[in-house]
């Protein structure tokens, strides 16, 4: 009855549910949950599997030229960036207030990183990003 559940999950798409009994099913140790926290944790799980995947495809259909994060942008003195700022554009307000963010500034400082970073920010977050050098 489980391999027919577990085949019945993957035809209707549900990957998540699928990891999550699955796993549930192969754990050695089992725990004691009731029915209703058990749908839960299955429901959790697909939500985080279709939330991860629209996130990945939205990634990629952006086609960054690299991948950045905004943990990892240097703040050193030499670079001029604001961190205050860095963090106000992260909040992508720029965004829903539909206004445009222009970044400018010598070669090598980082500009594409910094647009790359903030691209990832607004993936994460359910916007569609297109990633275009001019």
């Amino acid at each position: 009855m489980n391999n027919e559940t577990l085949e019945k999950m993957k035809q209707l798409r549900l990957f998540g549910m699928y990891d999550a009994f699955r796993t549930n099913l192969e754990s050695s140790v089992k725990e004691s949950l009731t029915t209703d926290q058990f749908i839960s944790v299955l429901v959790a799980s697909e939500w985080d599997d279709r939330r991860n995947r629209s996130v990945e495809r939205t990634i990629r259909a952006a086609a960054f030229r690299y991948k950045a994060s905004l943990e990892h942008i240097d703040y050193s003195i030499e670079r001029g960036l604001d961190r205050n700022q860095v963090h106000r554009l992260a909040a992508l307000d720029f965004i829903k207030e539909h206004k445009d963010l222009f970044i400018t500034g010598s070669t090598g400082t980082g500009k594409s990183y910094l647009a790359t970073a903030l691209g990832y920010q607004a993936c994460q977050n359910g916007y569609k990003v297109l990633y275009v050098n001019t």
